[in-house]
């Protein structure tokens, strides 16, 4: 179909079709957070206002509450826990229709109750100190409550992070008084209500409201029309048009899985009609949804987070994020590029695309994002203010599309900000926001039995011991923990964790605190396309019905950056910032571009012919030598890469160059 009067994609072919009316199913199966109750009639009703409520109170409360951090954590807590039982089920086949088990309402009382008594008696529990432990009713209840989030974290985050919230409190009981164990991981902000539940509920549930109402506005076709219109047409087109606009929806849904799901239920299809293999089309979306997280200026909820531990306002977090978030993609997008050469592919004909100038009237849609980057990046506002802000802006925006479609020809309604859809966005802000503040509670559990045995003292000495003195084993060590940890496990939490755990012993190692934390920050993204257990790229195969193994090795491939860049990073932080000057961030990021084409090259065995064995390691290892910040290597890098290519172009000269 010609693009003419709409701003849309060309009609999907019906395997498309299929795999878009598949989404719910594959988000069942590979996101926890889909696997939720069903509620229909009055209670579905009651549940959505008690939901939209719920985010309404969040924003009031960041905004204008006085409340001290013992009441205003407390309700919160007690306020997740129940939304938490009525949305997910003891198991997900545990699905009828409005149907909630005694002993889930059980739970749900006997957990949610201590909270919103602690929140009432804040004052007399805070002056009693450690004597409250002295009264069996007020551990009872504290126990209650922690292992009624347990079981919450069990059925909406996952088992993995349950693990090892239990064999730490196993090891701390059995190493401290069992009264100090209870007063410090649920009376004192070194458990529960340790810095992540603090980050969560001052600043990330807002943002992730402010997220809900974002793509409410139509902002991911956006995305979608606009990577089309930029990238389409050429060779490989659909696969170039998967990463740019999975990067830029990614980092407005902060999901991996779930933006592999929606995104690539119209980008999966478009790259196999091309001609990309399945596995390989899948995994272009897993990669590149995966990498949203570290696409400033959002980032997703853990940069939140990271600006918290490092000290350091968020806006320099998204700034030093851009030169990595930045080899990420165009390693990415040159492996795509050299695979559409290597098979001969074309683009989609110009006229099934969008027209740039056609998309201009649609510009406004950004106005959100440009506000909040603003705000935030100026420190203008505070971070929470500047999300309310942000909320504001995106609620005109929905409100001026009612106009738009209106006035237009096309009667597109998608993104018109309807009192239902408003309520939708409250109500999508709150149930997202259920998972990661179940992550940042059990986080912070980690965190207090950790502070409560000193095990972060005995942990560094041991791994500083080990790695006698070498940070690269040290690297090796934290990178395969993140990544185990992180099979399964949302980012937050998995950052969380890290960052109370190896980044100390990290910066123990005389690693620069921010590169610490980017370390482990990017390993905990990584872990959603590394296999065993890589979700992402198993949602993405599932989409493009392909091998979910094959899938994930591919997804590993093309996020080859995301295992490079955090070692060059941790090694020479001048590459995020740390330390340098203008002229020098401008080599790095000119040198580590040519680098990643040469890593490109030697990954995908092809440039303008096939590459044999030595010269795809030549390519790799000159690749590598550009990537790692320093004159001598640059210079080496340059040569040996500049040498394949003159090679390539001197054996190809005079043959037909590839299709495309």
């Amino acid at each position: 179909m010609a693009y003419k009067e709409k701003n849309s994609l060309p009609d999907l072919p019906p395997e498309g079709a299929d795999a878009a009316a598949d989404v719910e199913a594959v988000m069942k199966k590979y996101d926890r957070e889909s696997n939720t109750r069903v509620w229909e009639g009055v209670p579905r009703q009651i549940l959505r206002f008690l939901a939209a409520g719920f985010s309404v109170y969040c924003i009031w409360v960041t905004l204008f509450s006085t409340m001290m951090p013992e009441e205003r954590l407390n309700i919160f807590l007690g306020c997740v826990l129940i939304l938490g039982y009525l949305h997910y089920p003891i198991r997900k086949t545990h699905v009828r229709p409005n149907t909630l088990p005694w002993y889930d309402i059980v739970l749900m009382a006997a957990g949610s109750i201590p909270f919103f008594y602690f929140a009432a008696n804040a004052t007399s529990i805070i002056k009693l100190a450690t004597r409250v432990t002295q009264d069996p009713k007020m551990v009872i209840m504290a126990v209650v409550s922690i292992l009624a989030y347990m079981e919450l974290c069990r059925r909406c985050v996952g088992i993995p992070i349950l693990c090892v919230v239990g064999a730490l409190m196993v090891y701390t009981f059995s190493h401290v008084r069992f009264g100090k164990v209870i007063y410090d991981l649920y009376f004192t902000p070194t458990g529960m209500m340790n810095t992540p539940i603090n980050v969560c509920a001052k600043y990330i549930v807002v943002f992730i409201i402010f997220g809900a109402f974002l793509e409410r506005t139509g902002i991911s076709q956006f995305f979608i029309n606009l990577a089309n219109a930029l990238v389409g047409r050429y060779s490989g087109g659909p696969a170039k048009v998967a990463v740019i606009s999975s990067a830029l929806c990614g980092m407005v849904s902060g999901s991996s899985v779930g933006n592999t799901v929606t995104t690539g239920s119209v980008t999966i299809p478009m790259m196999k009609k091309t001609g990309y293999r399945p596995e390989f089309a899948g995994a272009v979306e897993a990669a590149a949804s995966t990498g949203g997280q570290i696409m400033p200026p959002v980032m997703g909820a853990a940069a939140f987070l990271m600006a918290e531990y490092m000290g350091i306002p968020y806006g320099q977090v998204a700034l030093r994020a851009i030169l990595p978030a930045v080899l990420y993609f165009t390693g990415i997008f040159i492996v795509v590029h050299l695979e559409a050469k290597r098979l001969g592919l074309r683009g989609i004909a110009p006229e099934e695309l969008p027209r740039l100038l056609a998309l201009l009237p649609k510009v406004y849609l950004l106005a959100p994002l440009v506000v909040l980057v603003w705000l935030v990046s100026t420190g203008a506002r505070t971070m929470q203010f500047s999300a309310a802000i942000a909320i504001i802006v995106a609620i005109a925006v929905g409100l001026l599309n009612i106009l738009v479609a209106k006035l237009s020809k096309d009667g597109d309604t998608s993104g018109c900000l309807t009192p239902g859809k408003f309520v939708d966005a409250l109500e999508a802000g709150a149930k997202s926001s259920i998972t990661v503040a179940v992550a940042c509670a059990m986080a912070g559990l980690v965190a207090g039995c950790i502070t409560s045995t000193g095990l972060a003292s005995r942990l560094i000495s041991a791994i500083v011991a080990v790695a006698g003195g070498r940070v690269f084993i040290a690297l090796f060590f934290t990178m395969l923990c993140c990544i185990v940890l992180g099979m399964g496990v949302p980012t937050t939490a998995n950052y969380c964790i890290m960052a109370s755990t190896c980044a100390p012993i990290l910066i123990a190692m005389n690693v620069p605190k921010v590169a610490a934390h980017f370390f482990v920050f990017y390993f905990g993204i990584v872990a959603d396309i590394t296999p065993p257990v890589a979700l992402a790229a198993y949602a993405g195969s599932a989409i493009a019905k392909a091998p979910p193994m094959k899938t994930a090795l591919n997804a590993s491939k093309l996020a080859i950056a995301a295992f490079i860049v955090p070692y060059m990073f941790a090694l020479n932080p001048a590459m995020i910032l740390v330390d340098t000057n203008a002229a020098e961030v401008l080599l790095i990021a000119v040198t580590s571009m040519v680098g990643m084409f040469g890593v490109g090259m030697g990954l995908e065995g092809y440039f303008r012919a096939r590459l044999n064995l030595f010269e795809r390691l030549l390519a790799l290892g000159g690749g590598l030598c550009l990537i790692y910040p320093g004159t001598a290597t640059d210079i080496a890098g340059t040569l040996i890469v500049a040498a394949v290519i003159l090679f390539q172009t001197l054996r190809t000269r005079g043959k037909p160059a590839a299709a495309g």
